[in-house]
């Protein structure tokens, strides 16, 4: 960790806590009440939580922020993982007896549908002096403060990373409590990495250690190319429900054809348009093309999407040519994707935060 960077930052907020500190107050407010609520929970009373207990459980956590039917969302994390299975699973992440890396990677392969970021919010609610939020504001934190190996892709937010991190906040803590704040626990180095640390790392453009050269073509594991496969996967999902489409995965468009992912727009009551998407991460790009000119038969299909890397991407163009309707064919770069996803995420996130809609059941 690049110390000087550090004890600058913490100076500056130690100034600018003391100049407005009417500010500091109130967001520090709202923090302690965030962590009395969720820490009014115990694990008995998360097993023994109604649909309509849990549905304000999870509808007051900062990343759900990003949806403005939050409804919608829980309702889907109930029907795709089982309610009794999934509020299980919860309970022991937040309050098992194992290693957090443990307790961290059983939920992630067991549940669907809640993410690193959400998670350790809720563990750093329910234990602040040992856990801190894990999510793209860390990550462009420390990749600011010099921190190496910080997390690119979903599949490498491990157990074993979320635990080095903490450990990294923890000194993130000590530094702020030796500049004089008081009761600065794990989430209020998260109030710290928001307010102080993220300007300057969005001022200075960090990117992340996978992206100091995007010339280099770096080995991809099988079982990573799979993960990030599924992560690219998801992240098309996400963004199609954020632009309001009814977007689903692994989706049988015609015979023979299931694809990646599918973006569907009713209209009115003469039919739907279907975007149809098809991944690729590693390996032949034949079943690829394959089942994007099958789509193609769909008549309410109106184009179909080859997602992958810029490489990929060039050999798809060159190997469908006289074989996928060019006038229909789209390519879309898998890290654009990502950054698309990021994008709309933060816009959701900020127009939210003004509940120009209120939301209903």
């Amino acid at each position: 960790m690049n110390n000087v960077k550090l004890s600058s930052a913490v100076s500056e907020f130690s100034k600018n806590r003391k100049n407005n500190s009417a500010y500091y107050e109130e967001n520090w407010a709202e923090r302690k009440e965030r962590k009395d609520y969720y820490q009014s929970f115990t694990k008995d009373k998360i097993i023994a939580m109604t649909e309509d207990e849990f549905y304000e459980y999870i509808s007051k956590l900062w990343s759900m922020l990003i949806w403005g039917n939050k409804k919608y969302v829980v309702d889907k994390l109930i029907s795709d993982n089982g309610f009794s299975s999934l509020k299980k699973h919860l309970a022991e992440l937040l309050y098992g007896s194992a290693k957090i890396e443990s307790r961290w990677d059983t939920f992630l392969k067991s549940i669907k549908g809640m993410g690193p970021a959400t998670i350790s919010e809720l563990l750093t609610y329910a234990n602040p002096d040992e856990y801190v939020i894990f999510n793209k504001t860390t990550i462009l934190g420390f990749t600011y403060l010099d921190i190496p190996d910080m997390p690119k892709y979903n599949y490498q937010y491990t157990g074993k990373k979320y635990a080095e991190v903490c450990k990294i906040a923890k000194e993130i803590s000590a530094a702020l409590k030796e500049a004089g704040a008081e009761d600065y626990d794990l989430l209020a180095v998260d109030y710290f990495m928001w307010d102080e640390i993220l300007p300057l790392a969005e001022k200075k453009e960090v990117k992340t250690n996978d992206e100091d050269d995007p010339k280099i073509e770096k080995q991809v594991s099988d079982k990573d190319s799979k993960s990030l496969h599924t992560e690219i996967k998801e992240k098309l999902v996400a963004i199609g429900e954020l632009l309001g489409f009814e977007s689903r995965s692994e989706v049988k468009i015609t015979t023979g054809a299931v694809v990646d992912a599918v973006w569907e727009a009713k209209i009115g009551n003469m039919g739907k348009a279907i975007y149809v998407f098809e991944v690729q991460s590693k390996g032949s790009i034949d079943s690829l093309i394959l089942n994007l000119k099958k789509a193609q038969s769909n008549a309410a299909v109106q184009a179909v999407v080859a997602v992958a890397d810029e490489a990929q991407l060039a050999k798809i163009i060159s190997e469908s040519n006289g074989v996928i309707d060019e006038k229909s064919l789209r390519t879309w770069d898998s890290e654009d994707v990502l950054a698309v996803y990021d994008s709309l995420v933060r816009a959701h996130e900020s127009i939210n935060k003004l509940a120009l809609v209120p939301e209903s059941f």
